[in-house]
């Protein structure tokens, strides 16, 4: 039995657990109601997928947590927070993460992902004492970068909502992002993951370029779009592609 195997018969054991924790009947009949499903997942997702060698298994870790925190999907996250950790990412890495997605998929969101990891933590004895502190001393800020686009976000949004050009700067590119935490490149894998996820390509232009500014290769970021396939969907995928084309262009000329 593969590894991967293991990991699916693990997370269909928890399925079957009753609510008193006790472990339910095994019965004769199959696991899942879709055996196409079943044979997808065992096959082509965790068999096929997870071993493309275009992007390592951290980094697939990042993409798929992200799709799920940010599309709300916590009954899946204590598989792939086991898988994750499993891969070399670590629990400060999850943790910030998922502080990091709050401002990306919004509060709730975030905090359903704090539960789910709280517990897989807890349970893999992962304390405090190894998660980053709430206020860390920052990354240094690239002034002039910063500037411009603090200066583009004013004048375009300066008077529609001035509030969110404060808490833009301050919360968010002078805070949230200078977090050492987790690495700029990072950062940015998880912020253009959950904007493909969510399908808001408006986004994606800017946060891709600086994600590649920040370390993330092309070859990367075609690889995330093949991972982001499979968990958010192809037609979130397919409205991308034109995006991330458009860019690859631009930043050869």
């Amino acid at each position: 039995m593969t590894a991967n195997s293991i990991a699916l018969a693990a997370l269909l054991c928890c399925a079957l657990m009753q609510p008193d924790g006790h472990a339910a009947p095994i019965k004769k009949e199959k696991s899942t109601m879709t055996p196409a499903l079943d044979h997808y997942t065992r096959h082509l997702l965790l068999g096929d997928l997870w071993r493309r060698p275009g992007l390592s298994a951290r980094d697939r870790s990042i993409v798929t947590l992200s799709v799920l925190v940010a599309k709300n999907q916590a009954h899946e996250l204590p598989f792939y927070l086991n898988r994750a950790l499993d891969s070399g990412l670590e629990p400060g890495e999850i943790a910030e993460l998922i502080a990091h997605l709050a401002f990306y998929s919004g509060w709730a969101n975030a905090t359903a992902a704090d539960a789910a990891a709280g517990a897989v933590f807890a349970e893999r004895k992962i304390d405090m004492a190894q998660l980053p502190p709430a206020r860390p001393a920052p990354l240094p800020l690239d002034e002039k970068v910063e500037a411009a686009r603090a200066r583009g976000v004013e004048e375009n949004f300066g008077k529609v909502a001035p509030g969110v050009v404060q808490y833009t700067t301050e919360a968010l590119f002078r805070d949230l992002w200078l977090r050492p935490g987790l690495a700029p490149r990072d950062r940015s894998l998880v912020t253009v993951s959950a904007l493909v996820a969510n399908g808001q390509v408006a986004q994606v232009t800017y946060h891709l370029n600086r994600a590649m500014d920040n370390g993330l290769t092309e070859q990367q970021a075609a690889e995330a779009l093949t991972q982001l396939a499979f968990y958010a969907g192809w037609p979130n995928v397919f409205s991308a592609m034109p995006v991330f084309k458009d860019v690859f262009a631009k930043r050869k000329e």
